[in-house]
């Protein structure tokens, strides 16, 4: 694989990486909840199945937002509110302000030198990041029944490539120097995120479509958080270990808690984030691995998505590409699901030369200067796939207020 063609991918997969990052999941699952909050990271919890669970601080707010028809107004004063450290704007309702004063602080066990360790972690590994986000976790969303569904049909349906350039954001704030500082811009996108999330649990029931297609009253549970959780840094790491990376055990716990924290300021209870990757892999193949299933819906997004993709390079990296390391990542099973044919040329050239490229480039990792030059080409792909989905445009995370029209 030449340099240009890891260009391209990795510039994609920005693109395709936005719906995997906050996309909604909602299992239908038939395993029952014996997960253990033992093993979280609150160390305790009253052990209610997550899937009965949703937001019992934002749903009511964001509910009456909307009932009062406050939305307009808030998210102009919120598109101001970029930074962590950043006071809020005047003019907040009273109870909106309390909220996310609440939701912005930090938790108790939040570990300043784990999250310095993640981020030359991903500063070494931004690539596979990259890659990964967004060919693994981005097309794995798709096949997340409700996941898929609620992204359908909910207001961000009716503009892809909007919607992805805001949850893309979510998946490049966490892997900057000051991502949960008072200069980073990681706490704000999440909390902003919380209050989207509450409003298609408002929303989303009330659409004409949605009821028919979905086997549950109220979207976005506990447990859909966590799937969506779970195709994100426990794939991710999967998929480094599978690929044998010689990750140390600080850098893989460093990036484990930089996920735990996004978890908790996105609002899933502390009591069901996982305390350690044997956890994370155990609740895992509990409520993210038994529901992965194909849908009209996920279909019709992973063509999106790959079309998508393919223009972040001018078409020049296109969607047989982009579909063979989709079948790479994901497997035949998933491929098959999402109609993704074989490539003759792309499929054994990847499962050939992929490797070998992951040991060249962990094997130049020694030298003095490789982590900052693959960190700076890396950053720079990042940034353009940001570039590209926004149209140049600030990405502002905004509050729904309807859902998706047709």
């Amino acid at each position: 694989m030449d340099e240009h063609s890891r260009r391209k991918v990795l510039k994609a997969s920005g693109a395709l990486g936005a719906l995997g990052a906050l996309g909604f999941a909602t299992p239908a699952r038939a395993v029952p909840w014996t997960w253990r909050p033992a093993n979280s990271v609150a160390g305790a919890g009253a052990g209610t199945d997550p899937k009965w669970v949703w937001d019992a601080e934002a749903d009511p707010l964001v509910a009456s937002l909307l009932d009062r028809g406050d939305v307009p107004a808030v998210n102009a004063l919120l598109r101001t509110w970029t930074k962590n450290g950043q006071p809020l704007p005047a003019g907040l309702p009273p109870d909106l302000r309390d909220f996310v004063e609440h939701a912005r602080r930090l938790p108790s066990w939040v570990d300043e030198r784990k999250l310095a360790t993640a981020y030359d972690f991903t500063e070494k590994r931004g690539l596979y990041l990259g890659v990964l986000y967004g060919l693994a976790s981005g097309m794995m969303s798709t096949v997340i029944p409700h996941e898929a569904r609620a992204v359908y049909y909910s207001k961000g349906g009716a503009n892809l490539k909007d919607r992805i350039s805001k949850t893309a954001k979510l998946g490049y704030d966490i892997g900057t120097r000051d991502a949960f500082a008072p200069g980073g811009e990681m706490i704000v996108t999440c909390v902003k995120t919380r209050l989207v999330h509450a409003a298609v649990r408002h929303l989303l029931p009330k659409s004409p479509h949605w009821p028919g297609t979905a086997d549950e009253k109220i979207p976005i549970s506990q447990a859909d958080m966590l799937v969506t959780w779970h195709s994100l840094p426990t794939t991710v790491m999967r998929k480094l270990t599978g690929w044998q990376v010689p990750i140390p055990g600080a850098e893989s716990e460093a990036f484990l808690h930089s996920w735990q924290l996004g978890g908790h300021l996105l609002g899933i209870r502390d009591e069901y984030l996982p305390a350690s990757w044997e956890a994370a892999n155990a609740q895992a193949a509990q409520i993210l691995t038994p529901v992965l299933a194909p849908t009209p819906e996920g279909i019709e997004l992973a063509d999106l998505l790959l079309g998508l993709g393919s223009a972040v390079d001018g078409g020049v990296l296109s969607k047989p590409i982009l579909g063979a390391f989709t079948r790479f990542l994901l497997g035949d099973e998933i491929a098959e699901w999402l109609r993704i044919p074989r490539e003759p040329i792309w499929d054994p050239l990847l499962h050939a030369a992929w490797g070998p490229f992951v040991a060249v480039r962990e094997g130049m990792l020694p030298f003095p200067m490789a982590p900052k030059a693959y960190w700076l080409f890396d950053e720079f792909l990042r940034k353009a796939a940001l570039l590209y989905l926004s149209e140049g445009r600030p990405i502002s995370i905004e509050i729904p207020d309807a859902n998706q029209p047709s």
